[in-house]
């Protein structure tokens, strides 16, 4: 027990002995009044460029991180779950929020008058657009803002830690070079040569480590360069989406407008671009024109029993009949039939 204490003792004063020569060591040199030894330049290039990496990774990250999600309450809460090692609860995006009050307001105000049935289906598309969002959302975090937090929270640390050593090694070989030129008899400057050469071992060896890791970094970059790309998609399948869907309620809105309009007006009547529910639903009996497959892009819900409802990529087999409205067609799946918006479909060959 004893001599374990005094093993511990000894080491402690070791080791603070260490420490305070190279703190000495660290200090003069900045004082200019002991020699260093520089790094090779490739070393100082591979170190520089790691720095570099390792700063503007963090920036993007934090910055992306602002980008998806604003809310810093909400950002602290999925660290801590992220930390804790547990699943982040899904989140409501305030674009299904805001559909989702519009959609019961539409319900109490009644979905048969014009404001009650103007709050279902702007209603109906912030929840699509929220919806969009949420995988939007999911998939930057994935694709991107995960490996480059692996890169700071795994990588980097390594090579920090290796960079850290390496300076050590730098400086217990500066304290060696400094005792030989001080050591005056030769029994010291022996000693003083030997440990010189152990001490350049073990630089040289970590020296060599430190460069490997650092030469790791291309492959850094080339990973985050994939990422980066996953995140652009990402982007413009979201925006793109987006796009659509408010095209999609804009023509809603106008047919809705042109519908209540007043009929004292024919000019305005005789502009107004034909309802797709100027086809009844017993017309589409008639012979089909133009019998084509068709792959849906997004859900559709039916509005009323002449609409078909949609499931994204399924085929279906659409049509047109004499008299309707082109931004529409006449679609089949099974034995059920009816009127589907032309910009859900692929039309396929």
């Amino acid at each position: 027990m004893a001599d374990t204490m005094d093993f511990n003792v000894k080491k402690l004063a070791s080791d603070a002995g260490v420490f305070f020569g190279r703190a000495v060591q660290f200090t003069e040199e900045k004082l200019g009044q002991a020699e260093k030894t520089e790094l090779d330049t490739h070393l100082e290039n591979l170190i520089t460029r790691a720095d570099n990496t390792k700063n503007w990774t963090e920036k993007i990250f934090r910055q992306t991180e602002v980008l998806l999600q604003p809310n810093p309450s909400a950002r602290i809460e999925e660290f801590f779950y992220e930390k804790l090692d547990k699943k982040v609860p899904s989140r409501v995006t305030n674009g299904e929020l805001l559909g989702q009050y519009m959609l019961e307001a539409s319900r109490d105000f009644g979905p048969e008058t014009p404001y009650g049935s103007t709050l279902s289906t702007v209603g109906e598309y912030q929840r699509r657009l929220g919806g969009a969002e949420r995988e939007f959302l999911l998939t930057s975090s994935m694709n991107f803002l995960t490996p480059l937090r692996n890169f700071l929270e795994g990588d980097w640390k390594t090579i920090t830690k290796e960079k850290r050593l390496l300076e050590n090694r730098r400086l217990d070989l500066d304290i060696c070079k400094a005792r030989v030129k001080k050591s005056k008899q030769a029994e010291a400057k022996a000693a003083a040569e030997h440990e010189l050469r152990v001490a350049q071992t073990e630089f040289d060896r970590q020296a060599e480590v430190t460069r490997l890791l650092l030469e790791g970094i291309s492959s850094t970059h080339l990973n985050h360069l994939r990422c980066l790309h996953e995140f652009a998609e990402a982007q413009a399948k979201y925006y793109a989406q987006c796009h659509q869907f408010m095209l999609e309620l804009q023509k809603e809105l106008n047919g809705t407008s042109a519908t209540a309009a007043p009929s004292s007006s024919a000019a305005s009547a005789s502009a107004a671009p034909p309802r797709p529910d100027s086809v009844a639903i017993e017309d589409m009996i008639l012979p089909a024109t133009g019998t084509r497959k068709a792959r849906v892009l997004y859900d559709y819900d039916a509005h009323d029993s002449s609409e078909l409802s949609l499931l994204a990529d399924e085929v279906i087999t659409v049509y047109t009949v004499p008299g309707m409205d082109p931004d529409w067609l006449v679609g089949e799946k099974g034995n059920q039939k009816g009127k589907v918006p032309v910009t859900y479909l692929e039309l396929l060959s």
